[in-house]
C-alpha cells in the first residue's frame, strides 16, 4: 500500500535520493540538499494550522510505499504565486496591423513578456519513481492534491494553474530556448532552469528581454513549440484536461511550455469529493477504485476498492489514512 502525506524532516534523505534519480531534473526538485531541506521547512510552515488565507505557502506531498518505507512521489501546491518575487510567462497575443490604403490586413501573434505579484494557486513538483507508475499511483499523486484543496478552500485561490513542461528536440535541447533565452541569459537551458528553480529570480528580472518577441520572425519549427508539451508530459496534461483545466494564452518563458488554468471549485476531484463514514471490514471484490482521504493537515490519502453504497474500509487502508471518523472519496477516474 502507498499513501500520500505531508512531508517531514526526516525524508530529506529519502527526497535526496528520490532528486538525483530524476532524470533530466526537475526544476522545483534539484538535486541538492540544503535546497531541498529549505523546501521541507518552508512546506512545514505551510501546513501550520494558524494559515487563514492563501499567501506564498508551498506545500508538499510524498508518496510513501508502506511496505519499505521509501518516498517513491512527490507532489506539491503554491498557495500563491508571485509576491516578493514576481511570476513571469510570455502572454501570447493577436495584434491586427491594417493598411488600407493598400487593402492590407494582418493579424500577428506577439508574446508579451507578464509579471504577476498576486497570483493564483499552481500545482506541481510532480514526480513518480519509474518503478511505481501503476495501480493508480500516478493519479493518486496528482488528483489528492484537489482533495486537501476541497477541504481547505480558504487556504487557495479560486483559480489553479499548472505549467508544464515544454518541448524538448531528440537531442534534448529546447527549440524555444535556443532560439530566444539563450540570446539573453548565456547559460543551457537546464543551468537557467535550475537557476529558477533554486529561488534566484533576480536574473531573470536583470536579463529577460522586455519588448515583445513577434512570433513570425522566429523559425517555423520554434514557432511549432510555443505551447507544445514535452512527450513525457503528455499523459500528465491529458489527466488535468479531464479534470477541468484549459489552456490559456500564456507559456513558460524558457521553454514555452503550456499553462493550464482551472476554476477551484470546478475541478472534477473537488466537485464529486464526498465525505462518508465507513465499518471495518472486507470490501467487496467488485468494489470501484476510489481516491480515499481524511480531511485533516495531517493529510493521508490513498487509492484503495471503496463502494460509497456500501462504505467498508479495510483494517490496512483505514490505519493508512489514520483512522478517521469520517472520510472524504473521490472515483479514481
Amino acid at each position: 500500500m502507498h499513501v500520500l502525506r505531508p512531508i517531514r524532516e526526516a525524508d530529506l534523505p529519502g527526497l535526496v535520493a528520490l532528486a538525483r534519480g530524476i532524470a533530466g531534473g526537475l526544476t522545483t526538485l534539484p538535486p541538492d540538499e540544503a535546497f531541498l531541506r529549505d523546501r521541507i521547512d518552508d512546506s512545514l510552515r505551510a501546513f501550520s494550522p494558524h494559515v487563514k488565507k492563501a499567501g506564498a505557502e508551498a506545500y508538499l506531498f510524498v508518496l510513501e510505499d508502506l511496505a519499505t518505507g521509501r518516498i517513491v512521489g512527490t507532489s506539491g501546491i503554491v498557495a500563491r504565486v508571485g509576491g516578493y518575487e514576481p511570476f513571469y510567462s510570455y502572454e501570447l497575443r493577436r495584434e491586427r496591423h491594417d493598411h488600407a490604403p493598400l487593402q492590407i490586413h494582418r493579424e500577428v501573434e506577439v508574446l508579451h513578456l507578464k509579471q504577476l505579484h498576486r497570483g493564483p494557486t499552481e500545482i506541481g513538483s510532480l514526480y513518480l519513481h519509474p518503478e511505481h507508475r501503476r495501480g493508480g499511483l500516478g493519479r493518486l499523486l496528482s488528483l489528492a492534491r484537489f482533495l486537501f484543496l476541497g477541504a481547505f478552500p480558504k487556504r487557495f485561490d479560486a483559480t489553479v494553474i499548472a505549467e508544464l513542461r515544454g518541448y524538448l528536440d531528440q537531442r534534448g535541447l529546447s527549440p524555444f530556448w535556443e532560439a530566444v533565452g539563450r540570446h539573453f541569459f548565456g547559460h543551457d537551458f537546464y543551468t537557467a532552469d535550475v537557476l529558477s528553480g533554486l529561488g534566484n529570480k533576480a536574473f531573470i528580472a536583470d536579463l529577460v528581454p522586455r519588448h515583445p518577441i513577434y512570433v513570425p520572425l522566429l523559425a517555423p519549427e520554434v514557432q511549432a513549440v510555443i505551447g507544445k508539451v514535452h512527450h513525457d508530459t503528455q499523459p500528465a496534461r491529458a489527466l488535468l484536461e479531464a479534470e477541468g483545466f484549459a489552456p490559456t494564452a500564456e507559456v513558460d518563458i524558457f521553454d514555452a511550455g503550456p499553462q493550464l488554468r482551472a476554476t477551484a471549485t470546478e475541478i472534477r476531484t473537488v466537485r464529486s469529493r464526498r465525505s462518508s463514514t465507513y465499518r471495518l471490514g472486507r470490501p467487496p471484490p467488485d468494489a470501484p477504485l476510489h481516491l480515499l482521504a481524511n480531511d485533516s493537515l495531517d493529510f493521508r490519502a490513498t487509492v484503495a476498492p471503496f463502494d460509497p453504497q456500501d462504505p467498508v474500509l479495510s483494517e490496512a487502508t483505514a490505519t493508512a489514512l489514520g483512522s478517521p471518523a469520517t472520510l472524504t472519496h473521490a472515483p479514481l477516474r
